[in-house]
């Protein structure tokens, strides 16, 4: 592995396809013999500090289709959160079903990366060794009907590092040919492999005709603001001409969106709302403040989007508070997946909910071509070590991380990897915007 990353760090990329590839590599895992760790504890309660491992593992053998990454970072997502934890169901039933080489005693985790393609499987012709790439998590083989309109529609279709094993929290991964995308030239490796999924995501839930195909004019409502995916989804509205209400939780989130450019700003911590009088009951009346507060803001207009994403805490507000006509675009549910809302809202005011979940291998494209191009910019505030993964997944499991969390893998400091330093200097304060938190 060294003899790699010394070609990489040297840029002697056209020697990589030359070099052994070891038969082991770092990654890091969760056990199957510990699955049930956390039995009897609260979700917040549950410490991904105890069950992430950083394990010497076997390298998988490629397969036609498939390319061999040299991973020099990660990212950390709610997913690789939600496997640590083993909710909502452990991930070694996915990895069962899949069988093969993925139903192993491990599950090496990750769904993004940035690096340097090592191998290439029998059938690849659009990447070779030395090529350097991020990966989206879409995994899907194609072939049933199904998917050739919309891969996400597949019936086979995974998330790559949640639902298969390899992952890209680790020195090597394994991924598709079909999830790799150019690296943008102007970021840091740690920089360019932490938009992949939530920028991708972002991207089909406001921007794409599977999503609420949002519009110049359109307001759109954004929980969650300043974080991974929300810091997207506020970039993807103002970039389109829509304008953003943000809902963030603290001062500090307020002033993280105030600066990407946004006016129109929700502090849930000041405002108080209590959406659920208990476990059981919502109260309809801070529905109402809420959406009073958002007419206040907006001059008497409701959403035209509600940007959806921690779910069952906020989803019967949300239900209400969209326009008539109106789109709630939902994927995740981090604050609990059973939703209740008042379908007289929905069905009397024509409202929709549109699900999203991820992006196909189109829209995951153009969502990266924009960072290429510096459109939409990395909202990396901070990054970890491979060996400090379990406190970069807790951060994030508590919510006391920004934007996104980057994770070092191969690379062996933060700041490497950079080829287009001119247009790095043209976008650096918004490159490096979530790093002052």
């Amino acid at each position: 592995m060294q003899k790699i990353l010394d070609a990489i760090l040297a840029d002697e990329l056209d020697a990589i396809g030359s070099l052994d590839v070891p038969e082991s590599y770092r990654g890091v895992t969760v056990h199957a013999d510990e699955a049930d760790m956390f039995s009897g504890l609260e979700t917040r309660d549950k410490d991904p500090r105890k069950s992430l491992h950083v394990d010497e593992v076997a390298t998988p053998e490629l397969g036609p289709g498939e390319a061999l990454v040299a991973v020099m970072a990660s990212a950390i997502n709610y997913n690789t959160v939600w496997t640590s934890i083993f909710e909502p169901v452990s991930t070694f039933g996915f990895l069962k079903k899949l069988g093969g080489r993925h139903n192993l005693p491990y599950h090496v985790v990750g769904s993004d990366l940035a690096g340097v393609v090592v191998r290439v499987g029998p059938g690849v012709t659009a990447w070779k060794p030395g090529d350097r790439v991020v990966a989206h998590c879409l995994d899907v083989p194609l072939e049933a009907p199904d998917g050739h309109n919309d891969t996400m529609l597949d019936p086979q279709q995974r998330i790559w590092g949640f639902e298969t094993n390899f992952g890209g929290l680790a020195d090597l991964a394994l991924v598709k040919s079909n999830q790799l995308m150019p690296m943008p030239k102007h970021l840091t490796w740690e920089e360019a492999a932490s938009p992949g999924l939530v920028n991708s995501t972002a991207y089909r839930q406001l921007v794409s005709t599977n999503g609420a195909n949002m519009k110049q004019g359109d307001t759109v409502l954004i929980w969650g603001a300043s974080g991974g995916l929300g810091s997207y989804a506020t970039q993807f509205a103002l970039n389109g001409g829509a304008t953003p209400i943000c809902v963030v939780s603290s001062p500090e989130k307020a002033e993280i969106v105030r600066s990407m450019g946004a006016e129109l700003i929700i502090d849930r911590s000041a405002e108080g709302y209590k959406f659920w009088k208990n476990e059981h009951e919502q109260d309809p009346r801070e529905w109402k403040r809420f959406g009073a507060k958002i007419r206040e803001l907006t001059g008497g207009e409701d959403p035209d989007i509600v940007f959806e994403h921690p779910g069952r805490e906020t989803f019967g507000a949300s239900v209400f508070v969209a326009r008539k006509g109106g789109k709630i675009v939902t994927c995740a549910s981090t604050s609990g997946y059973m939703h209740q809302y008042d379908n007289r809202y929905l069905w009397m005011n024509l409202k929709s909910i549109i699900s999203s979940h991820f992006a196909n291998y189109r829209e995951a494209w153009e969502a990266n071509r924009l960072i290429a191009k510096g459109k939409i910019h990395p909202t990396v505030s901070k990054v970890y070590s491979m060996d400090e993964t379990g406190q970069a997944a807790f951060d994030v499991h508590r919510n006391a991380h920004q934007g996104k969390v980057g994770v070092l893998c191969l690379a062996p400091e933060e700041g490497l990897g950079v080829l287009d330093h001119e247009l790095r200097a043209q976008h650096l304060t918004a490159i490096n915007r979530f790093r002052g938190v």
